[in-house]
């Protein structure tokens, strides 16, 4: 079952108010002044990476499609917008039949961006398209920087299991899309079980400290749990006294115990001594699961203790210090009439505060070096250099309004790891710097 099939779980009927009043606004006017209907181009970029990071994670684009194929204005939502007077009779005619019929390219999802990099191209009139800025803004600025966290975070995990655990530290809908940015960025598993509905995510967990609480004791809590879950479950060790409830975690299992998760105190030093109780306990296959307020520093911290498994909860859903990625969608050409065959010519903003942005309908590719390592980020109007060709990165996502570039969730994650791979090595260092590489304009 796809997203497209379960719809959208919001509390209106459509994406279509996903969106800010000076978009409706833009369109009455445009209608009037007779350009809305000029073919037009809008790229969404960003000018720089959060304050930093070395490359960005797109994440976000199949959710975006979801959302263009909800943008629909219905009675309701024309209702509304006519009682609150955001548009005249003329502009709720042309919106009571809007559909998008253009066509989106865009970098893949999973695929890497640095300052520049025209991650998404959305072609149309202007009507069709200045409507979509919003909720395009809202899904990419909101998925990627949660997508760009979990790549951070895996990488100082190296290759140990991560678990998404945030849901109760966001927007219950935000939630489910931040399992699903933090599955493409490297995490394999959620607690939200709305997101495993929703996206086919792995999901997790077993107990908490209350489960614990209610029982007498905390065997009768333990014995409780296993017999419900069998022996291979994970046992939360630390609402009491962590030596001793191990070691009452290893009788009632046995060997055979999964896990036990700690979630307070000094983790590293905690690990080192739980792992040894442990193994002089026989329980040599018995994993280690560390939780509380963990980060990309926290773990990598622990790259040499005895731990297998991480859970990250409130610095994953808020993007790990940065919560948005300051992608803005701006127009770059249009044509000068509603003439279909009209040429396009280039637009661009010019002001002051370094809000500038760059004109032309934009290709992007990735300049490789000898090696094969990634060199230079190359964004260019006009034809694509021949050496260039094959390493373009924007591929079709809507073509005629018709999505065609979804792709199961699996494939975004693949692709992540694969990219990252090609970067150079610092891009993985967790230390400040600046973007691993330049963008060179064409």
């Amino acid at each position: 079952m796809s997203t497209a099939d379960l719809g959208l779980p919001v509390d209106v009927p459509s994406t279509a108010l996903f969106t800010d009043r000076y978009e409706l606004t833009m369109l009455r006017a445009a209608l009037r002044s007779g350009a809305a209907q000029r073919r037009s181009v809008f790229e969404a970029f960003t000018r720089r990476l959060p304050e930093g990071r070395r490359y960005g994670v797109v994440a976000g684009t199949g959710r975006v499609l979801d959302a263009v194929e909800n943008f629909r204005f219905d009675e309701p939502v024309l209702e509304f917008l006519e009682r609150e007077g955001v548009v005249d009779s003329a502009t709720l005619d042309w919106l009571a039949g809007y559909r998008f019929t253009g066509d989106i390219w865009g970098y893949p999802e999973g695929e890497v961006y640095f300052p520049g990099s025209p991650i998404l191209r959305v072609e149309g009139t202007f009507a069709e398209a200045v409507l979509l800025e919003t909720v395009i803004l809202s899904i990419l600025n909101h998925d990627s920087a949660i997508a760009a966290a979990a790549s951070r975070m895996a990488v100082a995990a190296g290759g140990r299991p991560l678990m998404e655990m945030g849901a109760r530290r966001a927007h219950e809908l935000a939630a489910v899309a931040a399992s699903r940015a933090a599955y493409i960025g490297g995490f394999g598993s959620s607690s939200n079980l709305a997101a495993g509905f929703r996206y086919g995510i792995p999901t997790i967990g077993t107990s908490a400290h209350a489960f614990t609480l209610l029982h007498d004791t905390e065997r009768d809590a333990f014995t409780a749990q296993v017999d419900a879950l069998g022996r291979g479950t994970t046992l939360l060790v630390d609402t009491y006294d962590l030596t001793s409830a191990v070691r009452t975690a290893v009788e009632i299992a046995g060997p055979e115990l999964g896990a036990v998760r700690i979630d307070s105190g000094d983790l590293l030093l905690l690990a080192y001594r739980v792992r040894q109780q442990l193994d002089d306990l026989g329980a040599k296959d018995t994993k280690i699961i560390v939780t509380s307020d963990l980060d990309e520093y926290a773990i990598a911290s622990m790259a040499a203790a005895p731990v297998d498994a991480y859970g990250v909860g409130t610095s994953l859903v808020t993007g790990s210090g940065h919560p948005t990625c300051s992608m803005v969608y701006k127009l770059v050409a249009r044509a000068t009439s509603d003439d279909p065959d009209e040429p396009l010519v280039s637009v661009a903003k010019k002001s002051l505060g370094g809000k500038t942005s760059v004109g032309g309908r934009k290709w992007a590719a990735r300049r490789l070096d000898e090696d094969g390592v990634a060199a230079a980020e190359v964004v260019g109007t006009g034809a694509v250099p021949a050496e260039l060709a094959d390493r373009q990165l924007l591929v079709p996502l809507v073509r005629h309004g018709e999505v065609i570039g979804r792709e199961p969730l699996d494939s975004a994650r693949a692709r992540h790891i694969t990219a990252r791979a090609g970067l150079p090595l610092s891009a993985t260092q967790l230390s400040r710097g600046e973007p691993v590489l330049p963008t060179e304009l064409m």
